[in-house]
């Protein structure tokens, strides 16, 4: 049995439901687990995407989620953290106003329709944003697209940011060097890497390993 303030949020629920008619994403509800979003991430955007005016209104959506404003706040702070919402701030009559947009969401989602059949291509993008602890910016999905359809193998592009990493550098045009040097090299698992290690090592016995600079290595193919 619903107690009187349980049945008066259910109330206000059973309104909105009603006063409304809410779209959702087919494409979104099938893969937003995919772009590491929660249940509570998905309810969130399914609001949010369904609002009629894009101006950012804490109040109003603590209201309509019957949700404390605090916790509002922390949420869209935390799609932000994630990628797949921004706060526009648009000056409209000398006054400034925060809008929302759902942008970044459709760029990931727009990408996932490119590469629906292509699971393991998907599966790059979500390795680097796990190895990188972050969300992918537009313009890094776009170099991981371009080298995907240069022809790059996924194990090559993941096998590039793990020596990024263990070189202690994380920038892309880094990363696109191995990338490419590697291409050149035929290296394609960790063996040929290794193997590509020792003869570094030979070839320059007084160098460390860690300090390999993929970025000027004038060494021949």
């Amino acid at each position: 049995m619903y107690n009187e303030l349980e049945g008066d949020s259910m109330n206000q629920i059973i309104d909105i439901l009603k006063s409304r008619s809410y779209q959702i994403s087919e494409l979104l509800f099938k893969n937003y687990k995919k772009l590491g979003l929660s249940d509570q991430d998905f309810v969130m955007i399914m609001y949010l995407s369904n609002l009629n005016d894009c101006s950012y209104n804490p109040k109003q959506i603590s209201n309509d989620l019957d949700l404390p404003i605090t916790d509002v706040l922390e949420h869209i702070s935390n799609l932000q953290e994630k990628g797949v919402l921004s706060l526009n701030i648009v000056e409209i009559n000398n006054v400034r106003n925060e809008f929302i947009s759902l942008d970044l969401l459709y760029e990931k989602l727009a990408f996932l329709i490119t590469k629906k059949d292509n699971k393991q291509s998907v599966d790059v993008f979500a390795h680097y944003e796990n190895e990188l602890g972050r969300p992918l910016s537009p313009t890094e999905i776009g170099i991981l697209k371009g080298w995907l359809d240069e022809g790059y193998t996924e194990n090559l592009i993941k096998l590039a940011l793990k020596e990024a990493i263990y070189n202690g550098v994380s920038n892309f045009r880094y990363i696109e060097r191995i990338v490419f040097e590697w291409h050149k090299k035929g290296v394609e698992t960790e063996q040929d890497v290794e193997k590509l290690r020792k003869e570094f090592k030979k070839s320059k016995p007084k160098k460390e390993l860690f300090d390999y600079d993929w970025l000027n290595d004038s060494q021949d193919s």
